[in-house]
């Protein structure tokens, strides 16, 4: 596929996640996708056989986004691992208030890993990126671990699993509830997170 197609496919994906976003996956029409892309409603075919294929499309663009966005965070970070697994945890939250307007997708994509006629590929992908995202904490303690910040008797895989679903669960809080401050509540969490890992004398 030429930089010209790409580009174009590029187009039509980020142009159905607005639109999936807005209207939910059963009520998005291909035209109006086109419409958002400024291409013909063909043109949207020519590149993908059903809206089900698009939205899979969708939904892979949708982690690469996030995954994204986690790479960049990290390349960031420097200190401690108390001071960077804070930071990691920060930017991330703040992030996704950011993109808030793209949160809804992640309640398409949740149903779509348990209803759709592709939900084994929706979950395949959900469960490597959680998996991802908690060795990705799994590696800031241990490292903390052996630099002797953190307690020797830590429950890696419990804590980076726990960390993973506050994010979740705060940002699906704020889904709902405009005036809830996923930020703070997670400043708060990480702070007394991290104080129950630390060893007495650091």
């Amino acid at each position: 596929m030429n930089q010209a197609k790409i580009d174009k496919k590029k187009l039509i994906i980020e142009a159905a996640a607005t639109v999936f976003a807005d209207k939910g996956f059963n009520g998005a029409i291909i035209a109006e996708i086109a419409k958002k892309a400024g291409v013909g409603k063909g043109t949207v075919y020519e590149y993908f056989d059903s809206k089900t294929e698009l939205f899979f499309e969708v939904f892979e663009w949708y982690m690469g986004f996030f995954t994204q966005s986690a790479t960049l965070s990290l390349s960031a970070l420097s200190g401690s691992i108390e001071k960077r697994l804070t930071e990691l945890s920060d930017s991330m939250m703040k992030y996704w208030i950011d993109h808030m307007e793209l949160y809804t997708l992640t309640m398409e994509f949740w149903a779509a890993s348990s209803t759709s006629e592709v939900r084994d590929k929706f979950k395949e992908i959900f469960k490597n990126g959680y998996r991802e995202f908690r060795g990705l904490i799994e590696g800031f303690i241990r490292e903390g671990m052996e630099k002797g910040e953190f307690r020797q008797e830590l429950d890696v895989s419990a804590i980076a699993a726990s960390l993973v679903g506050t994010l979740d669960a705060l940002l699906l809080q704020r889904w709902f509830d405009e005036e809830f401050d996923p930020v703070a509540a997670n400043a708060g969490y990480i702070k007394t997170l991290i104080k129950g890992m630390k060893k007495e004398d650091v």
